[in-house]
């Protein structure tokens, strides 16, 4: 059993169904979001999709996992999110999390970013969908000169410009987006009172995380 912390349109509530789970829970704040997660989601009975927020996560003890794609370096409280999630996972259950990384992502922070807080985050969601196609242009032209060498770059290589757009586009609209390192990672589960924290590397650009809820977890 799992839940989802932050599901957005669905998508990452599915597969663990398509691999055999018994049952979830996906949450999400988003109206538009929950709407599509519904319809993603229409031909699992067994996951139930329900407006919560990630502070405010209502079970306890409950899930074997609990995890979160995408979704904690975009918070204003990571931490107390995390420890909603431990608190929602049986003792022994683990907790998951997708962020972005800061090593190889320091050319981002620098100039991007800053761009992005002061600009991007504060223009209607139109205003900024139409100009993602310059960075989009650039970005293109990069990737098929061979630029580039990381492992997320090659796989950047493979997607039409319509997919390159979209991503660009998501980059470009978060009030807040954290770009964390290895033990700020690894930190951040440790304070949130889980165990056995492992980080993984994922594209050499973003971070896996995966802590336990101890059997006796102060709560």
């Amino acid at each position: 059993s799992f839940i989802d912390v932050g599901c957005g349109m669905g998508r990452n509530s599915h597969w663990p169904m398509t691999y055999g789970a018994a049952r979830g829970v996906s949450i999400d704040v988003d109206e538009r979001s929950l709407a599509s997660a519904r319809r993603t989601l229409a031909n699992w009975p067994g996951v139930e999709v329900r407006k919560m927020s990630a502070y405010e996560i209502v079970f306890d003890g409950v899930f074997d996992i609990a995890f979160s794609i995408g979704v904690i370096h975009h918070l204003e409280q990571p931490l107390n999110a995390l420890k909603q999630m431990a608190k929602a996972v049986k003792p022994g259950g683990k907790v998951m999390i997708w962020v972005y990384g800061y090593e190889n992502n320091e050319w981002i922070v620098r100039y991007f970013d800053p761009l992005r807080k002061l600009v991007f985050a504060r223009l209607p969601i139109g205003v900024t969908h139409f100009l993602s196609v310059f960075p989009t242009a650039l970005l293109w032209i990069f990737l098929r000169l061979g630029l580039g060498r990381l492992e997320y770059f090659n796989l950047l290589r493979q997607t039409t410009f319509r997919q390159l757009r979209s991503i660009v586009f998501d980059q470009m609209l978060p009030r807040i987006a954290n770009y964390w390192k290895r033990e700020e990672v690894e930190g951040l589960l440790r304070d949130a009172g889980l165990t056995d924290v492992r980080v993984e590397p994922v594209n050499d650009m973003s971070w896996t995380a995966v802590g336990i809820r101890p059997a006796a977890a102060a709560e």
